[in-house]
This record gives structure tokens, sequence and C-alpha cells, in this order.
């Protein structure tokens, strides 16, 4: 098992917790991080390969994301290995089967990730209740259908082009990762006169310098089908999608796509991080230093999180929308403002804002690092 305390911090985590069912191949981890502002809402990700470390990472991305929003919800995540394409009659077994393992689990609120959907939510809330990101007939704002991730990337982006050199009009876009963040962000992006150029899936990618038509590629993901499905572009392998020159770069699939040892393959102006902890810290700092204006995946996508901790107060999706817009644009705002003032890197911007708010909710709990623990601890 891995040593998951040399991940710990001030901050957390405050469990991690392992779940086996060998009777049904049912292997899953939860990460709670930091319950200081409230319970942890946090989504559940679907993958053969997912790990303890990267499920404490996306937790604690979780834990500064919901602080930064100003959420009155802490950070947490849970993972499933398993294939994402599998029967959905054997991933219900699954998700059903992690909703009852952690029933009394009151820390942690499900929510969709990579893998899985409105749907499954909703065989969660069969099960426990304790859920966000359900499906339109039971109550729920679906957020992947209304895109709330990729509405609140749109308006990050226009933020974020107070500071660069050129205009969304006719801006060349870049999207690793066309699921539902990447497809959503694609579409709202285009409809404002950015011109998509090339996407990559789990399977390929595809490249056209005088534009994709985002129709047609929704359509061929509609049906199950791969982007080199599309016709009128030229096919490339999926990490490829990296090396396209382009003026907004968008990762919006798995974490550390960008590294050390591949980011000075990036041609682009622009990088807004749809995904979470999609690129390493050290790419960052590289991409900084060569002027490139690197968003933050923890303000950048953090729309679905604020729909769902919104249909969880029981708001109406326009409302929701209406919130994501504002408070996207301002913590945006807020960090660029940070970024030119003092001379800093984006993420030590938002690092700033998230953990002043963390903090401040931390002083506020019986035991906390502001405090002296009682002699008998």
């Amino acid at each position: 098992m891995e040593d998951i305390f040399k991940y710990a911090d001030e901050l957390g985590p405050l469990k991690v917790i392992h779940v086996h069912e060998p009777s049904v191949n049912l292997k899953a981890i939860l990460v709670v991080d930091n319950v200081a502002k409230g319970p942890s809402i946090g989504g559940v990700r679907m993958a053969p390969d997912v790990s303890t470390e990267e499920c404490m990472r996306l937790a604690r991305a979780m834990t500064y994301k919901n602080a930064a929003a100003g959420l009155p919800y802490g950070g947490g995540k849970a993972v499933l290995f398993g294939d994402p394409q599998m029967p959905m009659k054997n991933k219900e077994i699954l998700i059903r089967g992690l909703a009852r393992a952690l029933r009394n689990e009151e820390t942690y609120i499900f929510a969709p990730d990579m893998g899985t959907n409105e749907e499954c939510m909703a065989w969660v809330r069969d099960e426990i209740g304790r859920v966000v990101g359900l499906p339109r007939e039971i109550g729920g704002i679906p957020l992947d259908e209304i895109g709330a991730t990729g509405w609140g990337i749109s308006h990050v982006v226009d933020v974020a082009l107070e500071y660069c050199d050129f205009e969304l009009q006719g801006a060349r876009v870049v999207v690793q990762g066309f699921g539902a963040v990447g497809k959503n962000t694609s579409r709202f992006l285009t409809a404002k006169g950015a011109v998509l150029v090339a996407v990559a899936d789990s399977r390929g990618a595809i490249y056209n310098p005088q534009g994709l038509d985002i129709d047609t590629l929704l359509a061929i993901k509609a049906e199950g089908s791969c982007v080199t499905d599309y016709e009128d572009a030229t096919k490339m392998d999926r990490d490829d999608v990296i090396d396209v020159e382009c003026d907004i770069w968008i990762p919006a699939a798995r974490p550390d796509v960008v590294n050390e040892g591949n980011v000075d393959r990036l041609n682009t102006k622009l990088v807004v991080e749809g995904a979470n902890i999609p690129f390493t810290h050290g790419a960052e700092k590289i991409l900084h230093d060569k002027g490139v204006l690197c968003i933050p995946d923890f303000i950048a996508n953090a729309g679905g999180v604020i729909c769902a901790a919104m249909e969880y107060q029981g708001a109406s999706q326009a409302a929701a929308m209406q919130t994501i817009e504002e408070k996207l644009r301002r913590n945006t705002a807020l960090v660029l403002q940070a970024v030119k003032q003092e001379g800093i890197l984006p993420r030590e911007a938002s690092m700033e804002l998230a953990l002043e708010r963390i903090h401040k909710a931390m002083s506020f709990r019986r035991f906390s690092l502001f405090s002296s623990a009682p002699d008998f601890i």
C-alpha cells in the first residue's frame, strides 16, 4: 500500500478509505481532504489506473476549488477502479456497491466525474441520497448536459484575454480531451467566434487549421465514436495534439498530461486548465517564464462544482449558471490582478486566495492549526 502519510500536511487529508468487495470486483478509494468549510464535495472518477496518490491530489484540488469559489463545502474525491466503457449494468453494480459501502460517511457528498455521469448519481441517490449532479427528471441540474464547467471556462477565457495580446474572435483553440468538459468548452468558445483547430480524445486526435465543425464533432461523439471519425481533418496520435500551434490550449482530460518533459512542445499563448491537475507545477513555471499565461485548474474549472453545490441547496439552473459566470469572472480577475501587482505565478496567486479562506474556516474549529491543542492530546 502507498505511504499516504507522506502527502499529509496541515490541511489534511482527514480520511483515506479503501473499499474492497471481491464478490463484485469492487475496488475504490475515498479521500476526504478538508472539511473546515463543510462536508466535502468531489466527483467519483472511474478509470483502470487510478491510485491513492491521484485521489489525494484530486481531493486537495477540490479543497482549493471549493474554497476559492466561496462554497460552504470542503474537498474530497473518490476513485473507482474499472473501465469506464464497461456495460452499464456492470457499472451500476459497482456504483451502487460503492454508495452502500460509504453510506455512513457523511463527510462526503457524491458527484460525477470522468467515467461517471448523472445516471450514475441517480443510482447513488437511490441507495443513500447524499449526492449532487442528478438527472433533470429527479430534480437535478444535469452538469454535463448544460455544460456547467465549460460555461465557466468560457468566462475565464474572456477575463484572461484582457491580459493577452489577442481577441477571442478568430482565436485558434486546441482542446485536449473531448469529453463532457472539452465538448462544452468548445461549443461555448466557438459560439463566441473562436476557431477550434484540433481536438483529442482517448483514442486519437484530429487537426484542421481552417477549423473543425463543432456540430459534426458533437454528433460523432453522441454516437459513441472517436474524433478520428471526423473526415475533413488530419488524423494524429492522441498525444500529438500538444504540438499543434494555437492561441488557446485547453487540457480537459487526465492529470499530468503536460509536465517538465513535454511542456516545451506547447506553442500557445494562453492555457486554461479544464481538467483537474493537468499540468505539473514545474510545467506551469516554465510556461510563466516564457510569457504564456496559465490559469490554474481550481480557478478555471469550478463551474461544475458551483452548479452541483447550488443544486444541493435547491437552486434553479438559471441561478446556477449566473452564479458560475459571476464567481469565475471575479476570481479570475482577482488572481490576474495579483499576478500583475505582485509578480507571482497564477497558481501562487490562486493558492493565496484559496488558503486565506481555508485558514479562516479552520480557525473556527475546535482543534485547528491556529489554536493550541489541549494537554491530553
